[in-house]
């Protein structure tokens, strides 16, 4: 028997790829959400606001009616302390940033063309999670 966790990351990433793939052929870019969201926070994509709205929106909803359609409750392992949670996703988004990508426009999409700045880009920032979550589990002792 297989676990179950295993399905749904499965059935995740099979979403995931579909959505990269409808996104690239109907409208010719990458799928990248830090892109999506940096133009919209830096204003370059004022002319594209609906579509990349529409985009977060997705992004944020669909998980919210999976858990609705399955009739679970989301429950995860993340810590409660509020100040590790801001400072994770400001060095998130900082890295998405300083990488020019993040793992949807690197990983999901740079690894399925062979781009090689995508497979560099993913192998680096998994690395740097790899070692960020050892030294703020085991050296710092934070989450």
């Amino acid at each position: 028997m297989i676990e179950q966790s295993f399905i749904y990351g499965l059935i995740g990433g099979l979403i995931i790829g579909s959505g990269a793939a409808l996104y690239l052929l109907g409208n010719g870019r990458i799928m990248g959400a830090s892109g999506i969201i940096g133009g919209l926070a830096d204003g370059s994509a004022r002319s594209e606001w609906r579509e990349r709205g529409l985009f977060i929106a997705g992004l944020i909803g669909a998980p919210w009616l999976a858990l609705l359609a399955l009739g679970q409750t989301g429950e995860t392992h993340i810590t409660s302390n509020p100040a590790v949670l801001i400072a994770a996703g400001l060095l998130v988004g900082f890295g998405a940033r300083l990488a020019n990508g993040c793992t949807s426009g690197h990983g999901v999409c740079g690894i399925s063309r062979l781009s090689l700045r995508g497979i560099a880009a993913t192998g680096l920032y998994l690395m740097a999670g790899a070692i960020s979550v050892y030294a703020f589990k085991h050296i710092l002792g934070v989450i």
